[in-house]
């Protein structure tokens, strides 16, 4: 017998020895092989369906994210405009308070000055006629310090008065 080539008879019992190994393999171990590679490749594929669920809901989540963070800049924005909008107004709203305020006591400045004006004219002419009266009053005692003025005086207004 030769080593390289194995005999006819070796070859007849390793065949059927196969044949009847295949045979339990596929009564006994065919199915539960099987079953644990199907398990094995469902248990992938829903590995695979969740990995792929979560990443859609992560991009769902970053999506809401970011549209709830455009919405918080948008409503800060609007926060902030709106403040600024309250603070011109109020600023406006001060300025033209402040410039009521001072037309009015401008007003009332020249009001005063225009009465105590009066007032001094008042007293002006007060004084002037009082210092014309007594102006006068010496002058008519000097013109009519003598007997002959007086006369003289009398008879010119009756004059007068017979003249109108």
């Amino acid at each position: 017998m030769d080593l390289i080539t194995p005999g006819l008879g070796l070859v007849f019992w390793s065949l059927i020895t196969f044949f009847i190994l295949l045979v339990v393999l596929k009564k006994f171990a065919w199915k539960p092989i099987l079953g644990a590679v199907d398990e094995r490749e469902s248990g992938i594929k829903n590995a695979l369906e969740a990995a792929d669920k979560a990443r859609k809901e992560m991009e769902n989540l970053k999506a809401d994210n970011e549209r709830i963070l455009n919405e918080a800049r948008a409503e800060r924005e609007a926060m902030l405009k709106d403040a600024r909008d309250i603070k011109n107004k109020m600023v406006s709203d001060a300025k033209e308070e402040a410039q009521l305020q001072a037309t009015k006591m401008i007003a009332q400045a020249q009001e005063a000055i225009e009465n105590e004006k009066r007032v001094a004219m008042a007293e002006l002419k007060n004084h002037v006629a009082t210092l014309s009266i007594e102006i006068a009053e010496k002058v008519v005692r000097q013109e009519l310090g003598s007997k002959d003025k007086q006369l003289e005086l009398v008879e010119s207004m009756l004059g007068d008065a017979r003249l109108n």
